[in-house]
């Protein structure tokens, strides 16, 4: 059997992320993107041990469950949502900083 860094089988299990997207959408998960789909997988199942069979592969991603999905989209957007407040509060610093010097 084959083991391969798991970004060289994707394109080989497309059909299969196809199906995962489709079976998220069928239960009423609006939004649901193949390659957020492979990113949940590569970052949450496969951190620890990227490399792997074909089988494998398939198997990982017909049992990733909805609520490991969902998890890691709240995670990754509650993340995104600090990111953008801090950076809006260095440009707030930054105008203030500005002000101060020209005084």
């Amino acid at each position: 059997m084959i083991i391969k860094h798991v970004d060289e089988w994707k394109e080989e299990v497309y059909p299969i992320l196809l199906s995962k997207q489709n079976e998220f959408l069928s239960i009423g998960y609006d939004d649901v993107s193949i390659d957020q789909i492979w990113t949940c997988l590569v970052e949450r199942v496969w951190k620890n041990n990227p490399n792997k069979k074909l089988h494998e592969i398939v198997q990982d991603i017909f049992h990733l469950r909805a609520s490991t999905y969902m998890g890691f989209i709240t995670i990754n957007a509650l993340q995104d949502e600090e990111t953008d407040m801090m950076e809006s509060i260095r440009s707030l610093m930054g105008n203030e900083e500005t002000k101060e010097n020209k005084k």
